[in-house]
């Protein structure tokens, strides 16, 4: 039986690309020298896909920050304000990627959003009306002419024009539907450009299809895909899709002149209900997607076996597939040296997913499969006692009432109260919590976590860093402070670290962004609280000033769409343990004498199903509670914030402001702050900062600019329910850089306020 891969990691087994990007940033190294490291991890990884056996192995999934970004280059639609800085290809592409300051001008960077229901980010194209999409580069082409020239025969991977158009906001009177012809004719140009190489297989990636689709959606697919397809001369041309099932256009998809049709059986809830309603052509091959892409541990052979052998009903051409690209999954358990054997052995990566699917495609159809040693190692696997149980967990979990989900006192006497008590008056400025990791702040963590330093040497060291925090932000003059969170690695595994029932892994890397990498914990068993994580530092920051500092927890929802879940009891199980973890931590710094404290559910919308009808029954109704009683606790002059980031949350709006937080930031700067247009419809209750500025790029806003945004936020929000801040998190900025953006921030605030007091 063939084998496919959807896409491979990128960055590399210990982020080359990442490391090797950075320094091209610092001009350390030359354009030359970061695509010589570029090249090295394309050869290193086909290379590994051809020795796994993989019969389809892609070409074009690398990227140097987005593959969103790089079709928008390849169709000639990057906007005019990059190209007309005059930089070199290389970085007016990082331009768009990370916005550009300097003597060539000054740009803001494109829109990031979540890529589907991961925590990738792409960054979204623009269309304005003057675009002329058409063929404008040579990538794809030029990696499979590379991978050829080692000997790797590949299968080049490109979004599939109906998703970039559901992708791009159209800027101007145009609507996607007129960029639908030139979109089309830019697609049978890439399709003649692999005729002329004599390529076989080309996968068109159309994730969009699995989306709510309407009528007039399916009919611009069809009519784009007839169009290209008329065209494919001697390339077999693969429609795959991920991430849920095509029920809306099923039909229509399988009768187009594909020659193969990628469908999801892990996630697609109805992939095999379409089949068995309207079978699959006999003409096509069907990629059947059964090795998960998205979770880190092994495929159960058994259930697999059984899966793919029940589609033989339907076809005869079967090619064994993941559910979506290896993207989403660390690169190798090869990294991992503290994993003990007994919970290693439950895990599989992106390199060993390859051996599964090498495994798998030998065992399935193969006589006397049961009795081979690849199948009877995975089944001891399956077979062996897991579970790390947690009685009083579980029995806590089991015991909570409505009233555990809901606050006393309502929140519009709440803010009465709590104005009273901190005395903020309007428009206060804040920060979302983290600041710079600085190189001493990273030694830090590094020589303790060697051994080099004790426990008290270590918290020694914070403690400078959180009075070098709060003296900066009293000299900036913020109005509620935070104590820079140098203590954490990452906003998840920090506390994953710290509650039991998770994993903890060394190297295992995954890309979030660009060059962002984030290490997901793994949830290994019943999660509970052992400690006080946060409220050491919490309290000391606090002694330090007369001013508010915010207390900085991540809420249950982030930690557990940021983490590898388990796949034997439910997300709300493990959300409500870990909401009750964090409800200790809140209360025990309300105890402490932290009068704010913010619970930051960055990733709430990320595994929002991307089916609206499932959307209440199988999310937001534990999801929301769950936020909930973390803060339920607490006493009516305690205010409680929460942050979310890249994500369009108009059409939650309601259910966010039904997670009875006091104030919230938004992720907003990027998108043109449209979100207050949804909060001012849906007559929002709770206190705002849409962030006022994108610190996901390197430049510096100007006074003007912020105060240009907060003129229009004044407009469709309340100057009684306004907060400004940036719009996330500051670790991964440079010290300099928000020295200055904050400094123009508390200016910009201080001219609004001056405004609104006349």
């Amino acid at each position: 039986m063939n084998s496919s891969l959807i896409g491979f990691p990128r960055v590399g087994k210990l982020r080359e690309l990442k490391f090797a990007s950075e320094k091209y940033f610092r001009k350390e190294i030359s354009t030359e020298e970061l695509e010589q490291v570029a090249k090295g991890l394309r050869e290193m990884h086909w290379n590994l896909q051809q020795d796994a056996g993989i019969s389809h192995i892609p070409s074009n999934d690398f990227s140097y920050y987005d593959n969103v970004l790089d079709l928008t280059v390849l169709l000639n639609a990057l906007p005019e304000s990059y190209k007309q800085l005059g930089l070199s290809e290389r970085d007016t592409y990082f331009a768009a990627a990370r916005g550009y300051q300097g003597e060539a001008g000054d740009v803001k960077a494109l829109a990031m959003k979540k890529w589907f229901n991961t925590n990738y980010h792409y960054l979204v194209p623009e269309l304005f009306d003057d675009s002329e999409i058409k063929l404008a580069g040579d990538k794809p082409f030029d990696e499979y002419e590379e991978a050829k020239q080692i000997g790797v025969l590949t299968k080049p991977v490109i979004i599939g024009g109906f998703t970039f158009l559901k992708l791009a906001k159209c800027k101007g009177s145009k609507t996607i539907n007129d960029f639908a012809e030139d979109v089309a004719n830019a697609y049978i140009a890439i399709l003649d450009r692999f005729n002329e190489q004599g390529v076989e297989w080309v996968q068109f990636d159309e994730p969009s299809l699995v989306t709510d689709l309407t009528q007039a959606d399916v009919a611009l697919f069809t009519a784009l895909y007839e169009k290209v397809l008329a065209h494919k001369g001697n390339v077999k041309v693969l429609l795959q899709t991920y991430f849920g099932d095509i029920r809306d256009s099923y039909e229509e998809v399988v009768g187009l002149d594909f020659d193969g049709i990628g469908l999801d059986f892990l996630e697609g809830k109805q992939t095999l209900a379409l089949l068995e309603r309207h079978g699959f052509p006999a003409d096509k091959t069907l990629f059947a997607g059964v090795v998960n892409g998205k979770n880190i541990w092994k495929s159960d052979y058994k259930k697999v076996i059984a899966l793919v052998n029940g589609l033989e009903k339907f076809s005869q051409d079967i090619v064994i597939s993941t559910s979506c690209s290896l993207l989403h999954v660390p690169y190798t358990l090869e990294n991992e040296t503290s994993l003990a054997p007994d919970v290693s052995r439950y895990f599989a990566f992106a390199k060993e997913k390859l051996q599964e699917i090498k495994e798998l495609t030998e065992l399935i159809g193969a006589s006397g499969y049961e009795n081979k040693e690849s199948y009877l190692a995975n089944q001891q696997v399956f077979s062996a006692e897991r579970v790390y149980e947690d009685k009083h967990v579980q029995a806590s979990v089991a015991s909570l009432t409505e009233r555990d989900f809901v606050r006393n006192v309502p929140r519009t006497k709440r803010r009465a109260i709590q104005k009273e008590k901190l005395q903020l008056g309007l428009l206060p400025t804040t920060t979302i919590g983290s600041f710079p990791q600085t190189k001493e702040v990273k030694q830090n963590r590094s020589k303790y976590r060697k051994g080099d330093i004790t426990k008290a040497e270590y918290d020694e060291n914070i403690k400078g860093f959180i009075k070098d925090c709060i003296e900066l932000q009293e000299e900036l003059g913020l109005d509620v402070l935070v104590h820079g969170e140098s203590e954490r690695n990452d906003m998840v595994e920090f506390f994953g670290e710290n509650l039991a029932g998770y994993i903890f892994t060394e190297k295992a890397w995954v890309q979030s962004y660009g060059t962002r990498c984030v290490k997901p914990p793994i949830i290994f068993g019943d999660i509970r609280r052992e400690n006080p994580i946060t409220v050491f530092y919490s309290e000391y920051a606090q002694s330090l000033s007369d001013k508010p500092v915010k207390g900085m927890l991540t809420g249950p929802v982030t930690i557990l769409n940021w983490s590898f879940p388990r796949e034997d009891i439910s997300l709300k199980e493990m959300a409500f343990q870990i909401g009750l973890a964090i409800r200790e931590e809140v209360l025990d710094l309300e105890e402490a004498g932290i009068k704010i404290i913010q619970i930051d559910e960055a990733a709430l919308k990320e595994k929002l199903p991307i089916r609206r009808e499932e959307w209440n029954s199988e999310y937001l109704d534990w999801a929301i509670p769950s936020f909930r009683l973390c803060h339920s606790g607490v006493r009516p002059e305690t205010q409680v914030h929460t942050h979310m980031c890249y994500s369009e949350f108009e059409e939650i709006v309601t259910d966010i402001d039904n997670m009875d937080a006091d104030v919230i930031s938004f992720e907003a700067s990027r998108s043109k702050l449209t979100i207050i247009d949804a909060l001012k419809a849906n007559r929002f209750e709770t206190e705002v900062g849409p962030g006022v500025y994108d610190i996901h790029s390197p430049r510096v806003p100007s006074v003007e600019e912020m105060v240009a945004v907060l003129k229009n936020a004044l407009t469709k929000i309340d100057e009684e329910n306004l907060w400004i801040n940036p719009d996330c998190g500051l670790k991964t900025r440079g010290i300099k850089e928000t020295r200055e953006s904050l400094a123009n921030l508390v200016a910009a605030a201080q001219i609004i306020k001056d405004a609104v007091s006349v």
